[in-house]
């Protein structure tokens, strides 16, 4: 009984070690494609979710807590011949913030250059020598887009492997020439973009931010607020030095979709000297989100 025991708690133990580097939550929404087999979709969630989670993306030991979490949603369109489809991909990522309950996103992008064919009861497997799939090559980029930025926010610029392998398989992609997405001239915010984005040394004050805002700034600021937002607002400058070099570019829209929210609520529940200032910065750099700022300003003068 007793080596039973030391058995099932080696595997156990074992398996909590060795977990995969993705906690990822896959849907597949077809309504929008009629008369076929529902079943497909189904199948279709299944091996995408067991390619994600199965795979092991990196060389370094996760436990089951430390995985990433992560969602893909894939929103199919149209459906091309037998096996091919349409559609978009949303893909989000947060991390865990250091003695909460609170989980904070750094990834909120919509992918609207997504074809692939799928076929059932094939498997997917990872080459990062080759191209195989369109969908392969998909999936395999946002792990590595995922994994990298979860990288960057612990420890500056150590996400730097995995956007090579990114860009491994941007290389390898677009010799593909029914895939879209992969190439330059198809768009200014696409996955060729991100990646040319991360790994150019213009953004490097932005990627150093990820580090300062999420490490110094959110994992203290239960217990130290003014310390935390005073580094937080320090990242938001460094974003900025980013914005002067490369304004309206992909990854500047990337940090945003994925932060404005959480920005907004940071500042409007404490107080800072020089909120007007930021704000004014915010605009400038993110105009898009011109009312989020605004906000900002409102909560203070309401106080």
């Amino acid at each position: 009984m007793h080596k039973l025991f030391c058995a099932i708690f080696i595997l156990f133990f074992s398996f909590q070690l060795d977990a995969q580097e993705l906690n990822c939550r896959v849907q597949v929404n077809s309504q929008k494609i009629q008369g076929t087999n529902r079943q497909k979709f189904t199948n279709m969630r299944t091996t995408i979710y067991e390619f994600i989670n199965n795979t092991r993306w990196t060389n370094d030991v996760y436990s089951s807590e430390e995985r990433i979490e992560c969602n893909f949603i894939i929103n199919l369109t149209s459906q091309v011949g037998t096996d091919g489809y349409k559609g978009s991909i949303t893909v989000k990522s947060s991390r865990p913030i250091y003695r909460t309950s609170y989980n904070s996103s750094i990834l909120n992008i919509v992918d609207s250059d997504l074809r692939f064919d799928f076929i059932e009861n094939q498997t997917l497997e990872f080459n990062e020598h080759n191209h195989t799939s369109n969908l392969i090559s998909i999936l395999s980029y946002y792990a590595y887009i995922i994994i990298g930025m979860d990288y960057d926010t612990f420890s500056p610029l150590s996400g730097e492997p995995y956007f090579l392998k990114a860009q491994k398989i941007i290389d390898n992609a677009q010799s593909d020439q029914q895939a879209t997405g992969w190439k330059p001239y198809e768009g200014t915010f696409n996955r060729y973009w991100l990646i040319e984005n991360l790994l150019h040394n213009d953004y490097k004050p932005l990627r150093n931010a990820l580090y300062t805002y999420h490490r110094e700034g959110l994992d203290v600021l239960a217990e130290q607020a003014e310390s935390a937002r005073d580094e937080i607002t320090a990242a938001l400058y460094n974003v900025k030095t980013t914005a002067n070099r490369k304004q309206g570019t992909y990854l500047l829209k990337v940090f945003f979709d994925a932060k404005a929210d959480e920005i907004t609520k940071i500042y409007s529940d404490g107080f800072i000297s020089n909120k007007n200032e930021l704000v004014d910065m915010l605009k400038q750099i993110d105009p898009a989100n011109m009312n989020k700022w605004d906000k900002m300003l409102q909560n203070q003068d309401n106080r």
